[in-house]
């Protein structure tokens, strides 16, 4: 078992590199990343873009080919005044190099990688194999740039700035997660109970598809673990399945709480004709069955709007009864 990996907190005038994991720039979205830079920068970093972010750079779907994706990513890990690396979007690509990541470089200098969507799977990657604490949460480009000043929830720029800023600079836990869905209360309790653990997560064909790889997190690192996903353009067919999948490998019987984000455009086809659609609490309490874990849903993480920071590995405690969500741990260190 690794022990968690912890980065070092950032200070104010730190180098963050915004950078291409996944996903090319759209041409429409280079006002979108600017204002995400500048976002950072008002929380007091510096920001450096890297040059897979640039316009037109793209290959099929992806930023650039795996190797260059790869060579750009290894570097800013091995740059050690980069102080953390930020996604600007997600996408398909992120498995088309993940075994060419450069773990040693990690362990040697460690500091925070933040994205969610197809950048999970890379997270979900490095800590697995060192205990990195990377951040589930927005990317610079469509959550820095665009939920986090748009929609129900614009006009929270201010509270996730303050939420990130603190994760990512204050060794102490930042506590009750504020709910940033409106109105009030969007979330919901599916089954009742509190409890607590290491937080393990992204979005849930990610991490299902990570575990059948090399690079899967091992079974016994989900004992009492907070499981925490969600899925976006995949029917609930899909989901039922993924999550038996995580259930024949023996991950929901160790987990002790699990958190389910709002879905989005996650859809009933396949139930047929004339034939009732379920809804995803249904879904999900029908693959749990009868095992006591409370179940947290509608949680503001993912596509469906503006993310709070999900450090992995650090603990958390879920009341589904009150509907809170509590990070207990800090996702940084000073030394």
């Amino acid at each position: 078992m690794l022990d968690v990996l912890r980065p070092r907190a950032l200070a104010p005038g730190d180098l963050v590199a915004v950078a291409a994991p996944a996903g090319p720039l759209e041409g429409d979205a280079l006002p979108l990343l600017d204002r995400g830079v500048g976002t950072l920068t008002a929380m007091g970093f510096r920001v450096r873009r890297a040059p897979l972010t640039e316009p037109g750079r793209r290959r099929w779907w992806a930023a650039g080919a795996p190797e260059e994706q790869a060579e750009e990513f290894n570097r800013l890990l091995r740059d050690r005044e980069v102080r953390a690396i930020v996604a600007h979007t997600g996408g398909q690509a992120v498995a088309g190099w993940l075994d060419r990541l450069d773990f040693d470089a990690v362990r040697a200098d460690p500091k925070p990688v933040l994205g969610c969507s197809d950048v999970s799977l890379l997270l979900l990657a490095l800590h697995a194999r060192t205990g990195l604490v990377g951040l589930h949460g927005d990317m610079a480009t469509y959550g820095l740039g665009g939920s986090w000043h748009a929609g129900p929830s614009g006009g929270s720029a201010e509270l996730l700035a303050d939420l990130y800023r603190r994760v990512l600079t204050d060794p102490a836990p930042l506590g009750p997660l504020p709910g940033l869905r409106l109105p009030p209360g969007g979330r919901e309790c599916w089954r009742p109970g509190r409890a607590g653990g290491p937080l393990i997560g992204g979005l849930l064909g990610r991490l299902t598809a990570l575990q059948a790889t090399p690079l899967a997190l091992p079974v016994e690192r989900f004992d009492g673990a907070v499981l925490f996903w969600e899925e976006v353009d995949r029917p609930l067919s899909a989901v039922w399945q993924d999550l038996h999948l995580l259930r024949l490998a023996g991950v929901l019987d160790r987990i002790s709480a699990m958190v389910v984000g709002v879905p989005l455009r996650v859809t009933a086809a396949g139930c047929g004709e004339g034939v009732p659609a379920p809804s995803l609490r249904e879904v999900v309490l029908d693959v749990l069955g009868a095992r006591p874990i409370p179940v947290l849903g509608g949680v503001e993480l993912g596509h469906a709007g503006p993310n709070p920071p999900l450090p992995l590995g650090v603990r958390a405690t879920v009341d589904a009864t009150a509907r809170t969500l509590t990070l207990d741990e800090a996702a940084v260190t000073l030394s």
